[in-house]
């Protein structure tokens, strides 16, 4: 999508999407605000194929420690470049097809009620891997609390310290600047909120996976939590009960970017390449056959 000739009515982070049925070209005027137009969704995942290939691959000595919240963020990236509905976003009162994939998430510098946090942001395409995602991910983490924060921090802090009144201005000069799809790339480039997805990893945390509001600023349409690792009761293909682990996402999405079947086509994708992970070494852009 990156790659795509812009023309008149585009953005620069998304191209214009024309060809949409009537339901859909009238939603944005219905439901004009993202929340007004969330879609809950809840899915627990067997994740026991998973752990025991993150367990041979860290055996391996792959050179970062590969966790869960890898194979999900590749999942979740393979799955929207299969699925591109996914990737589009209304503004403006307009649809758009983003221009890449993007992930948002949160790392907290220390594990304490006074520990800062810092958004980090992630971009995928066809060639990305699950290698790359790790030692990506791995990376940035690692660099951000070593430096004690990223540059984003340092423009939000500079925004916060301003006088309410001028703040409030600010705030406002840039919803102005989204409607029409002006707002500086370099800025939005660095904002959670012009990503695919924002993701919170709250099972590091040992926390469930409740559901986490879109916002109406910005263009991100999927917000996904993860809980906990835990233990479940599961009947096996022989009928017989077994103990897997699973874990709970839970999915808001813009219900206007798509319907419900194209929705759960997209999760059982997520759910099968998490079932069979070895399926992320390769490029995400080899297709991948859920009917197996």
């Amino acid at each position: 999508m990156k790659d795509v000739k812009k023309t008149r009515g585009d953005r620069k982070d998304g191209q214009r999407v024309r060809d949409l049925d009537i339901m859909h070209k009238a939603m944005p005027f219905l439901l004009p605000k993202r929340t007004e137009a969330e879609v809950y969704l809840n899915e627990t995942i067997d994740v026991t194929n998973a752990l025991i290939y993150i367990k041979q691959k860290n055996e391996e000595g792959p050179g970062y420690k590969m966790t869960l919240f890898h194979l999900i963020l590749s999942g979740l990236a393979k799955t929207v470049i299969h699925r591109p509905y996914l990737n589009r976003f209304i503004s403006g009162r307009r649809y758009y097809q983003r221009r890449e994939v993007s992930f948002s998430f949160v790392a907290k510098q220390e594990f304490s009620d006074k520990g800062e946090e810092s958004m980090m942001v992630l971009r995928a395409d066809g060639d990305t891997t699950l290698d790359v995602i790790g030692r990506t991910v791995a990376g940035v983490v690692k660099d951000v609390r070593n430096a004690g924060g990223n540059e984003l921090d340092g423009v939000v802090k500079t925004l916060v310290s301003l006088p309410r009144p001028l703040l409030r201005l600010v705030a406002t000069g840039l919803n102005v600047l989204e409607y029409y799809g002006k707002v500086p790339a370099d800025f939005s480039a660095m904002l959670p909120q012009y990503t695919t997805v924002f993701i919170a990893n709250l099972g590091s945390i040992k926390c469930g996976a409740p559901y986490h509001h879109l916002t109406n600023f910005g263009t991100n349409s999927i917000m996904i939590t993860i809980g906990e690792i835990h233990k479940e009761y599961r009947i096996g293909s022989d009928g017989t009960p077994q103990i897997r682990d699973v874990v709970e996402l839970g999915a808001t999405l813009d219900e206007r970017i798509a319907d419900g079947f194209y929705f759960a086509r997209s999760i059982k994708l997520l759910k099968y390449l998490l079932e069979h992970p070895y399926l992320l070494e390769a490029p995400f852009s080899l297709e991948v056959n859920t009917d197996d």
